[in-house]
């Protein structure tokens, strides 16, 4: 008989069934647990002793595994799109890094500032000796739309890139929301097969760099430029 498919699982259904699969699986005995165990994920074993442990049954075993498998493709589809982007920049002319972490300056409740960790996918200066004329943008990329609703969440997080940069885009892989639901202090950019949309232009402000992001520049290095950047590229953002 053919075995039925891996159901889709939540993160916190997938991270119990691993958790169980690398432990003893001594129960929770919480709603997670239990609906595991509705589902055929899971199932009680009694030992000699009287006790109860929890196993992971070969139906939860690949719902595990297509749990990966669908963490990898979109990880693969990410990548690639971070990838497009960074090029796009670098055929403009900018110098660029991509997954640098930065400490954004916010201002705080009291008075003071609040210095919120941002991860931006693609950041970018321009190549000049200018410090004025750098025009630091951010591009932060989204192929799922879970991982946006996430980000339009937390406002920290996104003021955080907005801090760092004169421009912040959020590159969108076609189809997994619209314009409009993404702040109007954003721009958007919609990716298609081989182009980059601009769906919405960022809205543009000036922006000394803290010193504490050249000193993260200053120890990072920009992405290298591949041969193929020296052909025309695609539809890049226009910037000022």
């Amino acid at each position: 008989m053919d075995s039925a498919p891996a159901p889709r699982l939540g993160a916190a259904h997938t991270r119990r069934l691993r958790a169980v699969w690398h432990s003893a699986g001594w129960p929770c005995h919480d709603v997670i647990e239990a609906e595991l165990l509705v589902a055929g994920l899971l199932q009680r074993q009694h030992d000699a002793q009287g006790r109860d442990t929890l196993h992971v049954t070969d139906a939860g075993l690949a719902a595990i595994t297509g749990a990966v498998q669908r963490h990898r493709a979109a990880r693969t589809a990410h990548e690639a799109l971070v990838d497009q982007v960074a090029r796009e920049m670098q055929r403009a002319g900018r110098l660029v890094w991509r997954n640098l972490a930065l400490r954004a300056p916010l201002p705080a409740a009291d008075g003071g500032t609040h210095w919120q960790t941002a991860l931006p996918d693609v950041f970018s200066i321009r190549n000049t000796s200018l410090e004025d004329a750098t025009e630091a943008v951010v591009h932060e990329v989204k192929v799922q739309r879970a991982d946006l609703l996430s980000d339009l969440r937390h406002e920290a997080k996104r003021e955080a890139y907005r801090a760092l940069s004169s421009q912040c885009w959020y590159v969108l892989r076609a189809g997994i929301a619209q314009p409009e639901e993404v702040p109007p202090q954003y721009g958007v950019l919609l990716a298609h097969a081989g182009a980059l949309e601009v769906a919405r232009p960022a809205p543009h402000r000036p922006l000394r760099l803290p010193f504490t992001t050249w000193m993260a520049l200053a120890r990072a290095t920009p992405q290298a430029a591949a041969d193929e950047d020296t052909q025309p590229g695609l539809q890049a953002p226009p910037l000022p």
